[in-house]
C-alpha cells in the first residue's frame, strides 16, 4: 500500500531568551534567542493529503486567504525547490492563537514541510528543506527539530542545540492580537539599554534547576509589546501575582505571556484560575524536546 496522507503535530514555542538588536541592512534585526517547543497541549495539528490539486483550509478560519497562508507558500516554494508538484488537501486544526509570539505560523508551515518531506520521501533536516525553511521566516527552521536552541542573526541561525529543561508552562493569551512588524517598528523608536548576554540562561539551562531558569527569563521586546496591546500587563501582573509561578515574560512579541512554574500541579491550578478571566485563552503545557512530529497513515 502506498502512503498518501500524513497527519502532523505542529508545536507552539515561548523565546526563553530574547534580545533585539539594530536593525539590519537587509530590514530584519539582529537577535539572539533561545527559543524552546512546547509539547502538544499547545500544538496545532495539520492533516495532509494527496490529491489532484493544492488547498489549505484552517479550522477555526483564521481569516488568510489560501494564497497568503504561510502553509501555501511553504509548499509552494519547496515544489520549486526539489521540483516536485505540491498536489495536498491540508487541513490544519487550530488550536495556537494567532499573532501571539508563539510562532503558529511558522510551525504550521514547517510541518507542512515536514509533510511533504514525508509523502515525498525527502529528508526533512537536509540543505535544500532549510533553505526554504529560512525563506518563509526566522522561526521556521527551528520547529522542524524543535527542542531548545540558541540561535543569531535574524534569529534564524543555529548556534548550538542546548539541553531540554522541564518546565511546566502557562500560557495566556489575552485575545489582542500583536503584529509582529508594529512592535519592532516600535522597538526602533525606543532609547533601549544593551542587550543582556546569554550566559545566564545557557547556565541555567545546563543547571536544569527552573528557579534559576525562571531568574534568567528576558526579553527586550515585551515592554514595547505591552504598549500595543495593554491588556498583556494585566496577564503578566496576574501570572507574577500566582502562588507558584517562579518567573513570568512576554512570548516573542506577544500579546501571549508565559510563567514558568514550580510543578504541573501548580501550572494546572494557575490555568484554572486564570481560565475565568473573560476573554483570555489559557494552556497549562510544557517543555518538549520534539519539533514537528508526523503520523503516516497507509491509504489503499
Amino acid at each position: 500500500m502506498s502512503t498518501d496522507r500524513v497527519t502532523l503535530l505542529s508545536p507552539a514555542k515561548v523565546n526563553l531568551f530574547l534580545e533585539v538588536g539594530d536593525r539590519r541592512a537587509d530590514g530584519y534585526h539582529d537577535v539572539i534567542t533561545v527559543l524552546q517547543a512546547l509539547d502538544e497541549r499547545a500544538s496545532d495539528t495539520l492533516d495532509m493529503i494527496v490529491v489532484n490539486n493544492l488547498s489549505v483550509e484552517c479550522v477555526p478560519d483564521i481569516g488568510v486567504p489560501q494564497e497568503d497562508n504561510l502553509v501555501t507558500r511553504a509548499l509552494v516554494r519547496l515544489g520549486e525547490a526539489v521540483g516536485r508538484t505540491p498536489s495536498f488537501a491540508v487541513t490544519v486544526h487550530k488550536c495556537i492563537p494567532a499573532a501571539g509570539g508563539l510562532g503558529g505560523a511558522s510551525s504550521n508551515a514547517a510541518a507542512a514541510l515536514v509533510g511533504a518531506c514525508t509523502l515525498w520521501g525527502i529528508e526533512p533536516t537536509s540543505a535544500v528543506v532549510v533553505d526554504v525553511a529560512r525563506s518563509l521566516g526566522a522561526d521556521v527552521p527551528f520547529f522542524i527539530e524543535g527542542g531548545t536552541a540558541l540561535c543569531t542573526e535574524r534569529g534564524d541561525v543555529l548556534v548550538s542545540r542546548l539541553p531540554t529543561p522541564a518546565l511546566p508552562i502557562v500560557l495566556i493569551n489575552p485575545g489582542e492580537p500583536v503584529s509582529t512588524a508594529a512592535a519592532y517598528a516600535m522597538f526602533d523608536r525606543r532609547l533601549h539599554a544593551a542587550a543582556r548576554s546569554t550566559t545566564d540562561m545557557i547556565a541555567a539551562l545546563r543547571s536544569g534547576d527552573c528557579d534559576v531558569i525562571a531568574g534568567a527569563l528576558s526579553n527586550n521586546l515585551g515592554k514595547v509589546a505591552a504598549e500595543i496591546a495593554p491588556s498583556m500587563s494585566e496577564a503578566l501582573a496576574f501570572l507574577r501575582g500566582a502562588e507558584g509561578v517562579l518567573g513570568a515574560l512576554v512570548a516573542g512579541s506577544g500579546s501571549t505571556v508565559f510563567g514558568v512554574c514550580e510543578s504541573d500541579g501548580a501550572a494546572c491550578r494557575v490555568a484554572g484560575d486564570a481560565s475565568v478571566h473573560p476573554g483570555w485563552w489559557v494552556a497549562a503545557t510544557g517543555t518538549s524536546s520534539f519539533g514537528v512530529r508526523s503520523r503516516v497513515t497507509d491509504g489503499g
